[in-house]
């Protein structure tokens, strides 16, 4: 077997661990989470999750940066129109509930820890500067801070996926459309 063939193998194993993982910590969080379920749905084994990932927390980690680069590549901020920014991250969201299932795990496991992503780290510290660069400019107004500002946006862009099911049983009726004029009207709200 020549090495192109092992390499585009060793990264497609790499990739399924990766896809495997992302469901499972989703699912059960880093504490519930076994690497032989996930070594099983990746047609894999646990060897392969220490040899590419090192522990299953390098597992978490690398999967979570992945999920992050993946948004950021998908939804780039615009500062010169966070409300539809806002839309675009609830349509991410919606597409992918994984994301904010993993993202939730993340701060109830991991926080406190120390142990910060620098993906997520660079990615914050860009957007703030970029609110900061429309602020100004005069574009973005300048109550919030760039910082609470971009917080707000995030937390509203991800709200009809942050709530308990309770909450989901009296605000029936609500379709996917009305739940993305909801976000974009919010943010557009805490611009006025």
């Amino acid at each position: 077997m020549n090495r192109d063939v092992i390499g585009r193998d060793a990264e497609a194993t790499r990739r399924r661990l990766l896809e495997a993982a992302t469901l499972e910590f989703a699912a059960y969080g880093i504490a519930g989470s076994r690497v032989d379920r996930i070594a099983a749905e990746a047609r894999s084994n646990k060897a392969q999750i220490y040899h590419y990932f090192g522990s299953k927390d390098g597992l978490f980690d690398a999967a979570f940066d992945a999920m992050c680069r993946e948004t950021l590549d998908a939804v780039p901020i615009d500062p010169y129109d966070l409300p539809e920014y806002a839309g675009r991250l609830h349509d991410s969201y919606a597409r992918r509930p994984w994301v904010q299932r993993l993202a939730t795990w993340y701060r109830l496991e991991r926080a406190g820890s120390g142990e910060l992503l620098q993906v997520v780290l660079d990615s914050n510290a860009a957007k703030v500067r970029a609110i900061e660069a429309a602020q100004e400019a005069g574009r973005v107004p300048t109550r919030f801070a760039a910082a609470e500002l971009l917080g707000l946006v995030l937390h509203i862009s991800g709200f009809w996926t942050a709530n308990v099911p309770e909450y989901d049983a009296v605000a029936t009726g609500g379709t996917a459309a009305h739940r993305r004029e909801v976000v974009v009207a919010a943010v557009a709200a805490l611009l006025a």
